[in-house]
């Protein structure tokens, strides 16, 4: 007969880590961009723009 076994073994996978969100865009991967025109480059508005620190992904690269 095999000796029995009085411990128990660890879980195989532990659970994946939780993705840090990007700061500057909040996890949307899209950033305001403002909208200039004339020859004074006066601001007349907003746009959505792709978020440069995390290129559009919404996770934090650094983490």
């Amino acid at each position: 007969m095999a000796p029995r076994r009085t411990t128990t073994k660890p879980p195989k996978n532990p659970a994946p880590a939780e993705p840090v969100v990007c700061s500057p865009c909040d996890g949307s991967g899209m950033v305001a961009a403002t909208v200039r025109v004339g020859r004074k480059r006066r601001p007349v508005g907003q746009q959505d723009g792709l978020c440069l620190n995390c290129l559009g992904t919404g996770t934090n690269p650094d983490a």
